[in-house]
């Protein structure tokens, strides 16, 4: 009779257990800006695609490799600075036109889900452009193997892309071409690619001196 009940609170033990080990296997990253960048594409008088990016994109990742659908991902960029290589075009985009960065001058990324997809995963989240914040689903990479920089920092990275409406988003201007067309398309294809640098654990607090 012991050894049976002594088996019930072992087995009880490992069923409490389990979801405080799934967190703890959880490790905290935050977006190496230097080496990470947010690219994004859209068809111009429908012969050429034009491309641009953002600069000073920053956030953090929680990856959880025991269960990878436990993991999350925030980002921001700067809208102030996009750059698609035209001063001229560049002013445009920043005006009330586009992005209008004197009022709204983040874009923003919080996950809500995370899903495995084949080798790589499906990342669900808010994207917030123009003041406006809409579901999207980004199409990612499987995070990488750890390495060590030659400065002693954990990194590890990993990429996404996903297709979105502009006008889901309220960026509506355009024109209309003479033979028929449009200036702009509405979709646009945006690419994120993240290095990110292992948090390092806080140091041990110090006792006061008596």
């Amino acid at each position: 009779m012991k050894l049976l009940s002594f088996a019930k609170t072992l087995a009880l033990l490992s069923v409490t257990a389990a979801p405080l080990y799934a967190s703890a296997a959880a490790t905290e990253w935050s977006i190496d800006k230097s080496h990470s960048s947010a690219t994004f594409s859209i068809r111009h008088m429908m012969v050429s695609n034009v491309r641009g990016e953002f600069g000073n994109l920053t956030g953090t990742l929680s990856i959880d490799d025991a269960d990878i659908t436990k993991s999350s991902v925030t980002a921001e960029v700067d809208a102030s600075t996009i750059n698609t290589r035209d001063g001229k075009r560049d002013e445009h985009l920043k005006s009330p036109d586009f992005f209008d960065v004197g009022k709204f001058p983040k874009l923003t990324f919080k996950s809500t889900k995370v899903e495995k997809a084949g080798t790589g995963l499906k990342i669900t989240g808010d994207l917030t452009i123009h003041g406006m914040t809409k579901p999207v689903v980004l199409t990612a990479e499987a995070p990488t193997p750890t390495v060590k920089d030659p400065w002693g920092n954990v990194k590890r990275g990993f990429s996404a892309t996903a297709k979105l409406s502009r006008k889901d988003f309220g960026l509506i201007w355009n024109k209309t071409l003479d033979g028929g067309g449009l200036v702009l398309s509405d979709e646009v294809t945006i690419s994120i690619d993240i290095e990110a640098n292992q948090a390092k654990p806080a140091a041990p607090a110090v006792p006061a001196k008596k």
